[in-house]
């Protein structure tokens, strides 16, 4: 017998699988879908099911590893709790949801002996999307995998199809001044007081260019260090932009108009890892999509996700539950909604290789 996604998702959720943990999560989908005769493979901790023969490759993907539980929690973090309908967990919403209701889909297919058109469907959960760390397991995974043709990627968006998302771009700010005593503080010049002109400008920047889905990119202030003693005009000061980019702008362009506003200062790149993905909703993945769940409503999300490693990939992010729930007390997720999630992905599969798209 097929076990049904919500069954799937209450044996994921009492499986603790913190980042750099997900051991015993992946082999709990090895082992489910071998039972299944599923092909299965693994790369470190990330799991790899495949569904049909063929070059033509749709990739599901989403991620094992979850954050570790916060306090307040009404219900124990692993103890898969259920009410009316409800499972509560860390996992239920970010991602488990979206793992469980792919890997019932592809169950699904099997069992109706669903033969995609000289095609594979390949289903990839993987571990250390959650850390941000220089390890993550779909990067890691993706040069042992076929050339794609589409791809989902499963993370809370109330199964509305995600076509972009925001990247992330850190900025290293430094101005560099004179030391000197503070009681002859004219002799010196304040790193500091230079910053700080140079942070009034930027909080008044306006990129000019606007994404259809997620409008201009938007720049704040993490971190702000400069000084080393009380007595001593600083001569450096450091700050942290943190600039959430769209894909109208490359990152070497925002670096560039960032300099041009505060030449003062000096301005580097200090991570840009993470870039902004748009997918066109006339791709064979998005009008599949459209195929399979009309009522879904097209946006762009302002939260990076591993889209970020499928960015030369048309993909479109979409699964079940809401992303203001991630790694809140309060996570949960209604099992109707990830029932319903795994009928769309089934769908959405059906669609990409019917020739409709």
């Amino acid at each position: 017998m097929v076990p049904s996604a919500s069954d799937l998702l209450r044996a994921l959720v009492r499986i603790p699988s913190l980042s750099r943990e997900e051991g015993p999560a992946a082999d709990f989908v090895s082992e489910t879908a071998q039972r299944h005769r599923l092909k299965t493979w693994r790369l470190d901790e990330n799991v790899v099911v495949e569904l049909g023969e063929g070059d033509d490759v749709l990739l599901l993907n989403s991620h094992l590893d979850v954050v570790p539980p916060s306090e307040g929690m009404p219900h124990g973090a692993f103890d898969g709790y259920e009410d009316d309908g409800v499972l509560w967990g860390r996992g239920t919403v970010d991602a488990k949801a979206s793992g469980a209701a792919m890997l019932a889909a592809l169950l699904r297919l099997k069992a109706e002996n669903f033969a995609p058109r000289n095609g594979r469907v390949l289903l990839a959960l993987t571990a250390c999307e959650e850390t941000g760390g220089p390890y993550n397991g779909l990067e890691a995974l993706r040069p042992h995998l076929p050339p794609l043709a589409g791809a989902l990627v499963g993370e809370p968006t109330e199964l509305h199809p995600c076509l972009a998302q925001k990247g992330m771009l850190q900025l290293r700010v430094e101005a560099h001044g004179r030391t000197a005593h503070a009681a002859r503080a004219h002799l010196g010049e304040n790193a500091v007081f230079k910053m700080a002109r140079a942070l009034t400008v930027l909080e008044g920047l306006r990129f000019e260019r606007e994404d259809l889905y997620l409008g201009r990119p938007t720049l704040t202030v993490t971190t702000i260090t400069g000084g080393t003693a009380r007595n001593v005009v600083p001569d450096r000061c450091e700050a942290i932009l943190d600039v959430r980019s769209v894909p109208v702008y490359t990152h070497d362009e925002l670096l560039e108009e960032v300099r041009r506003a505060v030449p003062e200062v000096s301005v580097e790149i200090r991570s840009g890892r993470f870039v902004p993905c748009r997918t066109d909703p006339d791709s064979r993945i998005a009008r599949a999509v459209a195929q399979a769940h009309p009522a879904g409503v097209p946006f762009g999300s302002p939260t990076a996700s591993d889209w970020v490693f499928l960015r030369d990939v048309p993909t479109v992010k979409m699964g079940p539950g809401p992303s203001e729930r991630s790694h809140t007390p309060e996570e949960r997720i209604e099992l109707r909604k990830v029932e319903r999630s795994a009928e769309v992905y089934a769908a959405v599969a059906r669609a990409f290789f019917a020739g409709c798209c």
